[in-house]
């Protein structure tokens, strides 16, 4: 793959890529064409598929087992980070998870487990990793961290749910997290995409409907694609955006502007 060098010799750490059409896939691709050397992590089942896109790189990335709700596994991933390249620049977190169950019942019917579960893994699971990673990157003399969220995270989308909640969770983390990790020069942002068909859409109900108002309504009349996720998360990722953090920057060809 061709690169233009604007990320050479950044090292990154890409967590969530479940297949060739994950956001997180998408932004492997855009960093690792500017020069940088990433890391992926697999969650149990996606192993396979992850080695598979892994290949497509250059050079090929380290590919390790991270299964987010285990703290042991998180540990080692960063202590693995450690001994292959002595510091880390960027991590990009790319997981969210909710039963299939909560998001087909309203949501005033969500169960106890499924909001902690929903909330552990899409929001919780950027603060256990941005505590890893703030040595390794500190080491680096900074660094940058990037989540993925949605429109979801503050107005009300049908079937989306206990997911919108933990959107929320997550933007906030967001926040909390550029706040403490600023001062050792550690930028944490978020890519607000608009609705993209991925893994994690296929779980939501009417998805196509959706995605049908967005391309209707959208200023810009159409729906985004994965590579231009990719391209803003490169951005935020890098130097340029050397001055931005606490922020969620909207990929969503404009439909957030809209009042109706």
């Amino acid at each position: 793959m061709a690169t233009d060098g604007r990320m050479q010799g950044k090292v990154g750490l890409i967590v969530g890529v479940a297949n060739h059409r994950s956001l997180a896939w998408a932004i492997a691709q855009a960093v690792a064409a500017e020069g940088a050397r990433v890391v992926l992590t697999y969650q149990g089942r996606f192993e396979e598929h992850v080695k598979e896109l892994a290949a497509q790189l250059t050079p090929d990335p380290l590919v390790l087992p991270c299964d987010v709700q285990q703290d042991a596994d998180i540990a080692a991933v960063f202590e693995r980070l450690q001994q292959e390249h002595g510091g880390l620049d960027f991590l990009v977190h790319g997981v969210a998870f909710a039963e299939r169950s909560e998001l087909a019942n309203g949501f005033v019917q969500t169960s106890r487990e499924g909001f902690r579960l929903a909330l552990e893994i899409s929001a919780y699971s950027l603060v256990a990793l941005a505590r890893g990673a703030q040595p390794l990157m500190q080491a680096r003399g900074g660094g940058s961290i990037l989540t993925l969220s949605f429109l979801g995270s503050d107005r009300v989308f049908p079937n989306y749910n206990v997911m919108g909640v933990a959107k929320a969770a997550l933007e906030s983390s967001v926040r909390y997290l550029a706040s403490d990790l600023g001062p050792g020069g550690i930028r944490v942002n978020a890519i607000s995409a608009g609705p993209v068909k991925t893994l994690a859409a296929a779980g939501i109900g009417g998805f196509s409907s959706i995605l049908g108002v967005v391309r209707e309504k959208a200023p810009l009349r159409r729906a985004i694609d994965t590579a231009e996720v990719g391209s803003a998360a490169a951005f935020l990722l890098g130097d340029g955006a050397r001055g931005i953090t606490g922020e969620v920057l909207m990929v969503d060809a404009g439909y957030h502007v809209l009042g109706m």
